[in-house]
């Protein structure tokens, strides 16, 4: 009896215990939270301008953030509402992905066939100026009103290209922004189809299957899956993409963290393309869900991974609203690959770092030779069939395909690197649409039949100079070349979409022609 009530007394006394020191614990937090609020009092009372104490508060919910890891993150309810559209509806804006990175913002995509894409932006570049004005220290908010408008209005902007000290205008036509996770889907020859995936969206699981069911009509036995520039989306897209490639009950991903419960996904018995070969494009800008494509593809050995070494984030973000309808997207979990790897990187030295070492790969010579890929040797696992990956920094691809660059002081670079290319390939489609579809009147006549002229390339170059104020360069061959496939490429997009693009350019991009030659 005596020890019974030893044993109560003992138990009461870890729940008191429990109880006091949850107690200070709230106390703590509710100090600091005083101590915020009497900073911020202070400062609306008696600081020498006016200051807008939300904006106040959004700063400091979004420090707090940024200090946890690069990708916790705070939107405001507008914000919020901005970018649910990008995945789910549609919009008019300019078409471009964005993050604001050491208070300038960084052009993360472009949303296919957009104006911002078919003015000239590319993924990289920094936005400096909007109509004149700086928007160095821009608010993500500041930047979705500024950049947001009615379609056929026109905004332009100052772009910092990484490797040059000139600022470039671009002038964009906001129009109609349509959400298609699948750009595009054909066959490249009479087994190979091919599907370039661009975000992981609400839809894409739906156009992945209907693409399938397509292409595995016109004989698709094998599939080139390009999921290059792709940073990323939901994760049940991901999910669901992997359950078309792989067998019933093969492991896609698992998810571990301290306040959540492990959870792993499987393939289910539905899969519209568990048999057949796979070749999986990725690249640096291949992040998040993208990755986890990439990795359940490789370590199950389903298929075969090309191109350069992924984004490498392997963080959960889960969302959760705010009493204002504003929003956080707190970092909750890590996912890992089947092999058991997470390929996160270290984001140790804060996130400005994080999103330079992209930049830093470049200037390492990551991107061109692969011996200057360093690999985390204490981070091995094995595939299914005992072939070593490695974690702790992306996937690295099965085969590495250097980035292929025109030299920056060819004639091909001092025209391509303005708005000229494209915004004469747009005028000139629309010009002579009419002659063009008469002669080409379907994609596969285009791609087959269609060959641009010295005299447009003559053309160009005048508009070039018209445009730059520039005396053109002179073309060797090897540029001319290259401008005529990306002539032919960009009037093709305006004539008949992305399958004429993709199609035009795939015929001399390096890692399709590896993957192609990996299918063999």
């Amino acid at each position: 009896m005596l020890f019974f009530y030893l044993l109560i007394s003992f138990l009461l006394g870890i729940t008191v215990a429990v109880h006091i020191l949850n107690n200070k614990k709230a106390v703590t937090r509710n100090s600091h939270l005083q101590k915020l609020n009497e900073v911020l009092n202070y400062i609306d009372r008696y600081y020498v301008d006016s200051v807008n104490i939300d904006s106040l508060y959004d700063v400091s919910i979004n420090t707090i953030l940024q200090t946890l890891d690069p990708h916790s993150s705070y939107s405001s309810a507008e914000d919020n509402k901005m970018l649910m559209e990008s995945l789910e509806g549609s919009f008019e804006g300019v078409g471009i992905q964005f993050n604001i990175m050491n208070d300038t913002l960084m052009v993360v995509s472009t949303i296919s066939g957009g104006p911002s894409e078919k003015a000239g932006i590319r993924a990289g570049d920094r936005m400096v100026t909007v109509d004149g004005e700086s928007i160095i220290g821009i608010t993500s908010e500041k930047a979705y009103k500024k950049l947001r408008g009615k379609k056929g209005t026109k905004v332009k902007v100052g772009i910092l290209r990484p490797g040059f000290d000139e600022i470039y205008t671009y002038e964009i036509k906001r129009d109609v922004i349509p959400i298609y996770t699948v750009d595009a889907s054909f066959m490249i020859d009479k087994q190979t189809g091919y599907i370039k995936i661009n975000e992981f969206g609400s839809t894409t699981t739906e156009e992945f299957q209907k693409a399938i069911k397509k292409l595995k009509g016109q004989g698709m036995k094998a599939m080139i899956l390009d999921l290059r520039g792709n940073a990323g989306g939901f994760l049940e897209a991901a999910i669901g993409v992997c359950d078309e490639l792989l067998p019933n009950k093969e492991k896609i991903v698992s998810i571990e963290g301290l306040n959540v419960r492990p959870e792993v996904m499987y393939a289910s018995k539905r899969g519209n393309f568990e048999e057949g070969k796979v070749v999986v494009l990725i690249d640096d800008y291949s992040a998040s869900a993208s990755e986890i494509v990439a990795g359940a593809v490789q370590d199950n050995d389903r298929g075969i991974v090309v191109g350069r070494r992924s984004f490498g984030k392997g963080l959960v973000q889960r969302q959760f609203e705010l009493d204002d309808n504003s929003t956080i997207r707190l970092t909750t979990a890590r996912y890992h690959t089947p092999s058991g790897r997470c390929i996160q990187r270290d984001y140790k030295n804060g996130t400005e770092a994080y999103y330079e070492e992209i930049i830093n790969r470049l200037v390492n010579g990551e991107m061109e030779t692969i011996d200057s890929i360093k690999l985390d040797s204490t981070q091995i696992f094995k595939t299914v069939s005992g072939r070593t990956v490695y974690g702790g920094g992306g996937i690295m691809p099965d085969h590495f395909v250097p980035l292929q660059y025109s030299d920056t002081k060819s004639g091909f670079y001092a025209v391509s690197n303005t708005a000229a290319l494209v915004q004469y390939c747009f005028r000139y489609a629309t010009d002579h649409k009419s002659a063009l579809l008469k002669q080409y009147p379907d994609v596969n006549a285009f791609c087959n039949k269609m060959v641009v002229s010295d005299a447009q390339v003559k053309e160009l170059l005048q508009y070039y100079q018209k445009l730059t104020k520039n005396e053109p360069p002179v073309l060797n061959a090897e540029s001319k070349k290259e401008l005529k496939v990306w002539m032919k490429a960009l009037i093709g997009r305006n004539l008949f979409g992305d399958e004429a693009y993709y199609k035009t350019v795939n015929t001399t991009d390096p890692v399709v022609l590896k993957a192609l030659e990996v299918m063999k």
